[in-house]
């Protein structure tokens, strides 16, 4: 199959300036490095042919966790968990339900959010959007960094308020507006006892007001550990609230993020309960259906439901693809399936059944397929020649200050913060890998001066979970090489080859748990490294809630001395 491919160049700010990096790639050295493009090209490892009146999961593909969606007319918006990248929460527009165009970043600033000193799946968990008299809403809770807090905005691509501390604990939380006019935020919190097991945990409900951003009156315990306490269920999170016909609905995740994660579904006549478990739940889960069987989804769950215009239910969540024995380098993705209702309960899928590739497209006006895909197989090349970076690029931790800048159709990375290092924001600019199949190259200068000044592309789990293939100093030699870092404290060198000058592209290959490492200078190619091991990028190896980010990144080992700065 083709791929689509589509070239871009200006989108909404990573940063809110950048820093001027000094002189150029043909000029004395300097402390940055030049990235010229940055191309993308993804295939997914399933085969699904959708046809004419048909869609194919998941509509978010790559590191898109934990969705909420949203109807406000004809309008339908989609966010995302970002964890502890910045900009965060990335915010999506559709027509259809189908095609997604992101149209901004919730977490844009970094006066929103500090995420100095956190690990890669701490910060922000499990968002959710709302609106309500021309203000939109998004409540989520920042992890190690804040709690529960509420945002909003009046246009749905920002700008967006600071944060608003919410005295509700626990995470998870969102709001339910009633119809009699009062509104509520409902969360996952510790049980009103001492947990009678590992993963006990209650969701809880108390009444929210909007005029003044805060929660106030008693709080009610809606659900205790889960559908059946006396099995001992686990991790019951990521509840809402809707209402239809005579019944309130409470729906929730189950069973950890893992391979037992479900949807499960309880009712009320009120709103403060009592809430009544389905007696055929859960209403999603994959966690029956037999590991080893051809291309699985996974760990489905965490979902939400909306409504359409002419009464059809469907509902957004979470699941994975595997690309063997559990694993998965490309994170949590977001899936679209329909709601049907049997005796006043919804459906997601009969357990037992496996999550489809291919399903019927909503009774909607079918939208375009955007210029920049998010499902399928696709290519994008990005030759930054505007000014500003794509929504889409992300970093690890909120910067202390500008590290970048798009300039003359190049990338210019100063170096910053070290990889690794959790107590500082490393120069370090990434894309979402999306599939398994995938190939990521980049063009780049840069002159190391010291031992262990690098740039190049870093593929990244986490910390203690990434690798670097770029250009290095080892000795007195500048070199091209690859690290490994496997859920450790210190790299190890996998590779290495002489490399006189300072141009070089780079390429990666990734196919499943595989990647074949490659270089092109003075216009011949070689390859670095074949076949090298990359499961260690997976959830299951490396831990976490993200997925791999892939792109260009720099660190000087010294300060630039004063031979460099008197050069310039």
């Amino acid at each position: 199959m083709l791929l689509e491919r589509t070239v871009f160049s200006i989108g909404a700010a990573l940063v809110v300036a950048a820093c001027a990096a000094t002189g150029g790639p043909d000029s004395a050295p300097t402390t940055a490095a030049y990235f010229e493009r940055f191309t993308y090209e993804g295939r997914s490892q399933e085969s699904a042919n959708p046809g004419p009146s048909q869609f194919r999961n998941p509509i978010l593909s790559g590191y898109y966790p934990d969705p909420s969606v949203l109807r406000v007319g004809d309008d339908y918006y989609l966010i995302n968990s970002s964890f502890a990248n910045f900009p965060g929460l990335p915010l999506f527009h559709s027509r259809d339900l189908v095609s997604w165009k992101q149209i901004g970043n919730v977490i844009d600033r970094p006066s929103q959010f500090s995420f100095k000193g956190l690990r890669s799946s701490q910060g922000i968990y499990a968002p959710d959007i709302s609106h309500r008299n021309g203000l939109f809403y998004v409540v989520t809770t920042c992890v190690n960094c804040g709690g529960n807090v509420v945002m909003t905005a009046k246009n749905p691509s920002g700008p967006w308020s600071d944060p608003v501390r919410l005295d509700f604990g626990g995470i998870d939380p969102s709001l339910f507006w009633d119809s009699d006019g009062k509104t509520y935020l409902v969360g996952n919190d510790a049980p009103d006892e001492k947990p009678r097991y590992n993963g006990h945990r209650a969701i809880w409900m108390q009444e929210f007001d909007p005029a003044t951003l805060s929660v106030r009156g008693e709080r009610t315990l809606l659900v205790n550990g889960g559908v059946d306490i006396s099995a001992k269920p686990s991790w019951i999170e990521g509840p809402h609230i809707f209402q239809r016909g005579r019944y309130y609905y409470l729906i929730a995740a189950e069973g950890g993020t893992g391979d037992n994660h479900s949807q499960v579904v309880f009712r009320s006549a009120s709103v403060r309960g009592p809430f009544v478990p389905y007696g055929r739940n859960p209403i999603l889960s994959q966690r029956k259906l037999d590991r080893a069987r051809p291309e699985p989804v996974t760990s489905a769950g965490h979902a939400k439901f909306v409504q359409t215009p002419h009464g059809q239910w469907w509902a957004t969540f979470l699941a994975t693809r595997p690309y063997k024995n559990g694993l998965y380098n490309i994170g949590r993705e977001t899936f679209l399936l329909p709601v049907d209702w049997k005796d006043d309960w919804p459906i997601i899928l009969e357990d037992g059944k496996p999550v489809p590739y291919v399903a019927t497209r909503p009774g909607l006006p079918e939208q375009a397929r955007p210029a920049l895909p998010f499902s399928g197989d696709f290519a994008y090349t990005d030759e930054f020649t505007g000014s500003r970076l794509a929504d889409q690029w992300i970093g690890v931790r909120t910067p202390d200050a500008p590290f970048h800048r798009v300039e003359g159709g190049r990338l210019i990375l100063e170096a910053a913060g070290r990889l690794g290092d959790l107590a500082s924001t490393p120069a370090f600019i990434a894309r979402r890998q999306q599939h398994h199949i995938a190939k990521v190259s980049t063009s780049l200068r840069f002159r190391p001066l010291h031992e262990g000044d690098r740039a190049g592309i870093v593929a990244y789990q986490s910390d203690d979970s990434h690798l670097f293939y770029g250009l290095t100093k080892l000795g007195l030699q500048n070199v091209l090489a690859l690290y490994v870092r496997d859920k450790a404290k210190a790299e190890h060198l996998v590779a290495s080859v002489p490399l006189d000058g300072e141009a070089v592209e780079l390429e990666i290959h990734a196919e499943g748990g595989r990647m074949r490492f490659s270089y092109t200078v003075g216009g011949l190619s070689r390859i670095l490294r074949s076949d090298v091991d990359a499961t260690f990028l997976s959830t299951g190896k490396a831990g976490g809630f993200t997925g791999t980010i892939i792109g260009p990144y720099v660190w000087r080992a010294k300060p630039a001395d004063a031979t460099v700065t008197a050069a310039r």
